[in-house]
């Protein structure tokens, strides 16, 4: 290979394969946890897939709390893998009510798994994780939670909430690489997970995964993604130096401004503040205008702005105040682009208003 063909995006150094071992353990101190970690060379959805089709058997009730498309994928996944899915499906693009979690137990007491997602991007909510995981736990469920859009943006204690399995990827507020995904996994859900009839030499076998672990945690099986392996290894450095608790504050306080900004705006979040998303903010667009029509109204911008995903988010903006982009400059420049955007449609906003209600936010945290 001659030195003008080199390029740093294809020619990249092998990971050291005793730095595997390494990477798990800083991801298990992230979601304080002392239960295995195994970790997935793919998109977080693979690993989800993962759980969901080693978990479940024939003759295994699940209750699947469904607040977005994702819960619903991983109901259709737990049903492929042989398992009666009882779905406890909130109001559209909506956080799960406790009460509904707590009707789906009493009615199903021979359900042995719950699932849910922790927090969605795709409708900027947030779900009661602790309070459904303090019922999970009285019940004796094995618990699976979707923690990729609430790991680094909202309080996540694995071992103190009982979480049997966890299921994180880098990409959000983390600001690593999305190729990669990881499982914590407890001996609970191990014991199942091992049950005869399970997936076996497949990117969907969680006692595949296992296989690392029992030999030692040295260098992965097969091919390694060397590119997104460093990746991680940096964006674990920048995620540790800041410190995790920082990272959150980080997150909740753009949350905070964001919301604040567009209340200033005639525009109130659509998610109340304690079922809302830290990483993103969604926001109903008046009747008659369409979310695709006012993005693109201030495209040329360049803000973190996007449609909301799935039911009931057809109606939504997103604003996106994630890893990297959980920050002051991020916050007021995607604000006031949609402030802008309801400007150009005929809408009288108070662009300055959102903008002191931002900047005050900002002001009281730092005391």
């Amino acid at each position: 290979m001659s030195l003008d063909r080199w390029s740093p995006f294809l020619d990249i150094p092998a990971f050291p394969g005793n730095r595997y071992a390494v990477i798990a353990d800083r991801l298990a101190a992230l979601m304080n946890t002392r239960n295995d970690l195994v970790m997935v060379q793919a998109e977080a959805v693979v690993a989800l897939e993962a759980a969901a089709t080693s978990i479940m058997r024939p003759g295994v009730k699940a209750i699947n709390i469904v607040t977005s498309p994702y819960g619903q994928w991983f109901g259709e996944w737990m049903r492929r893998a042989g398992g009666e899915v009882i779905d406890v499906t909130a109001m559209a693009a909506r956080a799960i009510g406790i009460d509904a979690v707590a009707a789906a137990m009493a009615a199903h007491p021979d359900a042995s798994v719950l699932s849910l997602v922790h927090a969605e991007s795709a409708s900027g909510i947030c779900n009661p994780l602790a309070d459904i995981m303090a019922m999970a736990r009285a019940h004796g469920l094995i618990t699976i939670v979707d923690a990729v859009a609430s790991v680094g943006g909202h309080d996540l204690d694995v071992d103190t909430l009982g979480i049997d399995i966890a299921v994180i990827g880098p990409q959000k507020a983390l600001a690593g690489p999305a190729g990669l995904s990881a499982l914590s996994i407890s001996p609970a859900a191990w014991e199942r997970i091992e049950k005869p009839q399970g997936p076996v030499n497949s990117i969907l076998s969680l006692s595949d995964l296992k296989l690392w672990i029992d030999n030692g945690r040295g260098p992965l099986a097969g091919t390694t993604v060397n590119l997104e392996w460093h990746a991680l290894d940096a964006a674990l450095d920048r995620v540790e130096a800041e410190g995790m608790d920082a990272v959150i504050a980080r997150h909740t306080l753009a949350a905070k401004a964001t919301r604040a900004g567009l209340a200033a705006l005639g525009a109130p979040a659509w998610a109340a503040a304690d079922t809302a998303s830290n990483l993103v903010t969604a926001v109903e667009v008046p009747d008659g205008l369409s979310p695709e029509t006012l993005i693109t109204s201030v495209a040329h911008l360049g803000q973190p702005l996007a449609t909301g995903v799935g039911p009931g988010a057809e109606k939504l903006v997103r604003l996106t105040h994630t890893g990297q982009l959980a920050r002051f400059d991020v916050v007021l420049g995607a604000v006031s682009a949609y402030g802008m955007a309801l400007i150009m449609a005929g809408h009288k906003v108070d662009l300055g208003a959102a903008s002191s209600a931002i900047a005050d936010c900002y002001a009281e945290s730092r005391g």
